[in-house]
């Protein structure tokens, strides 16, 4: 399991998550990920696609379950999620989601923090918080210095943006932790689909 975790790719988290909704081929996958702008926060392209769902039925992380066709369409297979599937992908975000070092791979665990207990994804957030204030904390001190010391500033707009972005993230992520924490904030998968929900499957699948 740690070696399947360490090798998932942002693509294949969120292809495994997808799965966690319920059975698809992959067409219908990728036609839900951009519907719902999925492809914001990775690249999506048949061939990374397929090759992707490949790579993790070989790592027994989804399992075909059945091959259709409609009509004059292509055979169509499709994937389910195992049980070693789901597990990766929660122990996966629960990797990146603390981490301050891989942002494109932080997005996608934001993305799915919801499947974990809310508490577990609080305390994670927190320790996120916590690691992003000590990088503050230095990029601050190292911009003073460098001024104090009389480097010009024009040499140093690339460590002020830094430290800007870092604030921002901070009061982003303060905002963000005060919400998850209120009871009335909804946390974890829907009761029951919603019809928003049910006219995005509907749409991918034709």
């Amino acid at each position: 399991m740690k070696d399947a975790v360490t090798r998932l790719t942002p693509l294949g988290v969120m292809v495994l998550a997808l799965l966690a909704e319920g059975d698809m081929h992959p067409y219908e996958m990728i036609r839900l990920m951009h519907i719902r702008r999925d492809d914001r926060l990775v690249t999506i392209t048949n061939g990374t696609f397929y090759h992707t769902v490949a790579r993790l039925e070989r790592a027994g992380l989804l399992a075909e379950v059945g091959v259709d066709r409609d009509g004059n369409r292509p055979e169509r297979t499709t994937y389910t999620q195992t049980e070693e599937g789901a597990a990766a992908v929660t122990e996966w975000v629960r990797r990146e989601l603390s981490r301050v070092d891989r942002p494109a791979q932080f997005r996608v665990a934001l993305a799915e923090a919801h499947g974990l207990e809310r508490g577990e994804a609080l305390a994670l957030l927190g320790e996120r918080r916590d690691a992003l204030s000590q990088l503050l904390d230095s990029v601050s001190a190292g911009r003073a210095d460098a001024l104090a010391k009389g480097v010009p500033e024009q040499y140093l707009l690339e460590l002020g943006r830094e430290e800007a972005l870092l604030r921002a993230d901070l009061e982003w992520l303060d905002a963000t932790i005060a919400r998850i924490e209120r009871s009335d904030f909804e946390w974890g998968p829907e009761r029951l689909p919603s019809e928003r929900y049910l006219a995005q499957r509907k749409a991918a699948r034709q």
